[in-house]
């Protein structure tokens, strides 16, 4: 059986991690290409690091994989995704605060036989929520408590003066629903944007952002009513090198696609 061929678009912390994990071996699976802006730099981490691996235009990546990773800034997202679900493939998409306000993708993938998959990341008991979407599920709550430099420079507190600087008591930076909190805080609440797709939707599913300084984990507590269960969940992700960005998330990618071409899968 041939591999199924995996192109990584993006090689910042999370590209890297998955480039390398599908270079060293993933059964069924295979690293086919890379896409990145700064080919030179990228070049340089290949030799580094011994892998061979051709550096490839977004347009072009449909000839050379079946499924593109998504580990870029969200703004490219429509020119990782557009080449692909065009072509009838497949795009795991990270940034999924930026697949929000884009339906139109969704709807090119449905209308060539493409797909987007969305990886858990950062959180939890996202079978469980799609299970009680299948029935009615009433309210989905959620509060992320974060490090203050793991929100510095969002777009919505630079707008509204809040300044990180200095904070010695957790304060509340926002709450609404994860419409709102996904264009305003593009690069930190990814989490909340999955989620909302997994249940009731972004305008339904609510969130409170606290930056805290008397923690140092990316922190997710999660609640869920539903006609079927009622439960809350929580998580404390260990921020990368990228404070944005929680460990888990990089490993919730390669599981994703382990399952892929796995002969037993274990979740829904």
């Amino acid at each position: 059986m041939s591999s199924k061929r995996i192109a990584v678009a993006g090689l910042g912390e999370i590209g890297r991690t998955v480039a390398r994990k599908l270079a060293d071996g993933l059964p069924g699976l295979s690293l086919a290409a890379i896409a990145t802006r700064d080919q030179a730099k990228a070049q340089a981490w290949l030799d580094r690091e011994g892998v061979s691996c051709p550096l490839i235009a977004l347009d072009d990546s449909p000839e050379y994989a079946d499924l593109v990773v998504e580990c870029a800034p969200a703004e490219m997202l429509d020119q990782i995704c557009r080449p692909m679900l065009t072509a009838g493939k497949q795009v795991m998409v990270l940034s999924a605060s930026a697949l929000l306000p884009r339906p139109d993708l969704v709807d090119l993938a449905r209308v060539h036989g493409g797909q987007i998959i969305v990886p858990t990341g950062a959180l939890i008991g996202f079978d469980a929520v799609s299970a009680a979407a299948e029935g009615t599920i009433h309210s989905v709550q959620m509060v992320t408590r974060k490090p203050p430099r793991g929100l510095a420079g969002a777009p919505y507190l630079i707008e509204n003066g809040i300044s990180m600087e200095g904070l010695t008591s957790a304060l509340r930076v926002f709450k609404g629903s994860a419409r709102d909190a996904a264009a305003a805080f593009p690069a930190n609440v990814n989490v909340v944007a999955a989620l909302s797709l997994a249940g009731i939707g972004p305008d339904r599913t609510t969130i409170e952002i606290w930056a805290d300084p008397a923690v140092t984990r990316n922190c997710h507590q999660i609640k869920v009513e539903s006609d079927s269960a009622s439960f809350t969940m929580s998580i404390e992700n260990i921020p990368s090198e990228n404070p944005k960005t929680g460990r888990i998330t990089a490993l919730s990618v390669i599981a994703a696609l382990r399952k892929l071409a796995s002969p037993l899968q274990v979740g829904t």
